[in-house]
């Protein structure tokens, strides 16, 4: 008894290395981002967008111009940038990525990828070292559930580039927030590894608890898509408008994918997952019969579960409707995602229920 005591203690303090390990190579992957997005400002797309927009030139500065054979000139307008024609179609191409095209920011971004990939596999050892030390699902507490969340996060992001999608703009953004979510949880959130109450030693914490996981997360990803695709869009109705975004804005906005390309990938992320978030809530119903005797309670996780759900069912159903296409969807979809990380912080930290037994 002794002797398996002290090995699930060594795994727990392994479990806890190699999340804090992770966390090291994280941080050596953002600083590779910001140098791939450094490198990637001083690419020929930014200064060219730069000068069609003339954010990169003198405002007094000449229009094109252009000699004839006879060594004449003819003086031409400069070029306008067309951004937008119809509602709803898609006229702007997707920019070149972070790197802009350059060799050397797109050598930075590839490495930054590698050790994103690193620092993956370091974080989702600590999550397969701390549930062989507690010898249960590692999904009892916070804690548990935020180094998992992370890891499924930065999981679906390299699923999602291995298929050769167009998400290597997501890079920087994703492990910032990783980042926050690690230090969060081994600051304010750490839990010593524990046994749980007899209510969750069930078969349902394995399938309930990891679709929820996997459900934030993609929803994570696709409420970064649509944050990504406010900004975007807002810089494309400006030069649309003849607005001038300035120099740091344009040499930024011009590599990403194009707002219809990231409301797109939004939608489709949302509503791909949709469908497994609701298998999500009918699997807690049954858990808790099976637990507490009923299937529904109103306890306030249920009920913000459930509010979620309505929030993305709305979101989904607004996308397939015309008046609320673009950034109206989009407020929604943050909208439905502020309710489930409401769900996950400010149910289990603020409100007492059924599910507030585990702690933090």
């Amino acid at each position: 008894m002794q002797l398996a005591a002290a090995a699930n203690e060594s795994l727990a303090h392994l479990s806890n290395n190699l999340i804090y390990a992770s966390m090291a190579v994280y941080t050596l992957a953002f600083l590779a981002h910001i140098t791939e997005w450094i490198f990637g400002s001083r690419s020929k797309v930014a200064r060219t967008a730069a000068a069609l927009t003339g954010t990169g030139a003198r405002a007094d500065a000449p229009a094109v111009q252009v000699r004839g054979k006879a060594g004449t000139t003819a003086v031409l307008d400069k070029p306008k940038v067309v951004t937008r024609s119809a509602a709803g179609t898609r006229d702007v191409p997707d920019g070149p990525g972070a790197s802009g095209g350059t060799v050397q920011g797109d050598l930075y971004g590839r490495i930054a990828v590698s050790l994103t990939t690193l620092g993956f596999l370091l974080a989702a050892g600590g999550v397969v070292t701390r549930a062989m030390s507690v010898e249960r699902a590692p999904w009892g507490n916070m804690y548990e559930f935020s180094i998992t969340f992370g890891t499924v996060a930065v999981g679906t992001y390299l699923a999602l580039l291995a298929l050769k999608k167009n998400v290597r703009w997501l890079g920087l953004f994703l492990v910032t927030t990783v980042l926050l979510d690690l230090g969060i949880a081994t600051t304010w959130l750490y839990t010593e590894s524990d046994q749980l109450v007899p209510a969750l030693h069930s078969y349902w914490l394995w399938i309930h608890v990891s679709t929820a996981i996997f459900c934030g997360a993609v929803f994570y990803i696709g409420a970064a898509g649509t944050v990504m695709y406010l900004f975007r869009d807002a810089y494309e109705s400006k030069l649309a408008n003849g607005g001038t975004p300035g120099r740091f804005s344009t040499s930024v906005m011009e590599r990403f994918p194009s707002a219809a390309s990231l409301d797109k990938f939004s939608y489709r992320i949302n509503a791909a997952v949709f469908p497994l978030w609701t298998f999500t809530i009918i699997a807690g119903a049954i858990w808790a019969g099976d637990a507490w005797g009923r299937y529904w309670g109103w306890d306030p996780k249920e009920v913000w579960s459930f509010v979620t759900w309505v929030a993305y069912a709305c979101y989904l159903h607004a996308r397939a409707t015309a008046g609320w296409k673009g950034r109206k969807a989009a407020y929604l979809a943050l909208f439905a995602f502020a309710c489930w990380i409401w769900n996950y912080y400010g149910v289990n930290i603020l409100l007492s229920g059924k599910h507030s037994y585990a702690g933090v």
